[in-house]
């Protein structure tokens, strides 16, 4: 049996959607983009949302609009995506990582208000909703007024995540959303941003379009459609087509069902593993509800995660990696939760960081497993997994080479 690790929820719908913009012939941003950036916003509850190419796109034309430019700081946690940090360069800014707490894989928010209390020059702070689990808003945001900072959420992976009812991505200034086919919705690729503020909903969608005044469907409606508009900021070609905004909406519209199988597959996984030592599951804040864009774990081993030195984890790291091995041979895909950004070669060597200077970002990105989680995961696949998982940490008390 191969088991990977997700599958995107498509059907009939998604392929009669597609057709539609081929046989009309308009396919590049259009009616189903803007239908979809309505159903989006509709969903998080915010009064704007801009459909992008990508999600790194988003967060770029995002801290364009706010103002972040050379000679700025962004601080970014050190456990994400690369392109987190990447988007914070292309706009000229310094990236400030920040350690995270590692029962939630996200940024530390003692650490955070130390970061913004000792550097100059920190314009924005970029919490990252990692693997589906909102970041402490709450707090950052009394940090962001406290300081006088913008915040932008890299949102990527928060697609239906909420703390007390409120979605991710509409605590800070504005928050950004991929539809990568790793993620809950998909639009193969695809991002979204949302905002409550007018100005900035405008600026991005300038910014999205080479800077033009006007888009290409707000000419086609208006007379006159056949002469340019003017451009009124340097912009870039951030647009998605609407091959794409026709995924999206029939995407939308199956939430309910891709959202609570997700779900549905996370609890049986929280129930199950919990028989293993050897595996620490997520962790999942009163008041919070978690998206399982990603199913990850921590592998603790026989030692546990007690007085983590970086020994400890390289050690840890060196079992887990046999752990993994071994389910891949069994047709079972897993993959490390994501990067400790510090650790990668360009950002290592840039900013001069050694990989403990980020321990608690260092230990997730050594120890972190996600396992296969999507919302058509059959009862024969899911048990195929725990039995595998039980298997190898049955006979392998200790994985080691």
């Amino acid at each position: 049996m191969k088991i990977p690790i997700t599958k995107a929820i498509f059907d009939e719908a998604e392929k009669a959607a597609i057709l539609k913009p081929l046989e009309s012939g308009w396919v590049v941003q259009g009616p189903n983009v803007a239908e979809f950036e309505k159903m989006f916003a509709k969903h998080a509850h915010t009064p704007f949302a801009v459909a992008l190419s990508n999600c790194t796109t988003a967060l770029h034309a995002g801290l364009v609009a706010m103002g972040i430019g050379a000679g700025d700081k962004v601080i970014v946690p050190a456990f994400t995506y690369v392109a987190s940090a990447n988007a914070v360069e292309y706009t000229g800014a310094t990236v400030v990582f920040c350690d995270i707490e590692l029962s939630t894989f996200n940024i530390d928010i003692p650490k955070l208000e130390q970061l913004l209390k000792t550097e100059t020059n920190i314009k924005a702070i970029m919490p990252v909703h990692l693997f589906g689990l909102c970041a402490n808003m709450p707090e950052i945001m009394k940090l962001a007024h406290k300081y006088h900072v913008k915040v932008i959420e890299d949102a990527a992976c928060a697609f239906d995540s909420w703390i007390n009812n409120q979605h991710a991505g509409t605590f800070g200034d504005c928050g950004c959303f991929s539809f990568h086919p790793r993620k809950a919705i998909t639009t193969g690729e695809g991002g979204m941003l949302i905002t409550n503020q007018e100005s900035l909903a405008k600026h991005v969608s300038q910014l999205r379009d080479h800077g033009a005044s006007k888009s290409d469907l707000q000419r086609h409606k208006e007379k006159g459609g056949s002469l340019l508009p003017d451009f009124t900021m340097r912009g870039y070609n951030y647009r998605m087509t609407d091959l794409q905004g026709a995924l999206g909406v029939c995407q939308m519209q199956k939430t309910t069902r891709i959202m609570h199988g997700r779900r549905e597959i996370a609890k049986r996984y929280d129930h199950d593993l919990k028989q293993f030592p050897q595996l620490v599951i997520p962790v999942v804040p009163k008041g919070y509800i978690h998206g399982y864009q990603s199913y990850v774990c921590l592998f603790a081993g026989e030692e546990g995660l007690n007085q983590l030195t970086k020994e400890k984890i390289d050690r840890l790291n060196r079992q887990r990696n046999i752990f993994m091995e071994q389910l891949e041979a069994k047709g079972i895909a897993t993959r490390q939760g994501t990067h400790a950004v510090h650790t990668l070669s360009y950002y290592k060597n840039r900013y001069q960081l050694k990989e403990s200077d980020y321990l608690m970002a260092y230990a997730a990105d050594r120890l972190s497993i996600t396992f296969p989680v999507y919302a058509g995961m059959s009862d024969a696949e899911f048990n195929y997994v725990i039995q595998n998982i039980h298997e190898v940490l049955t006979q392998c008390v200790e994985l080691v080479e």
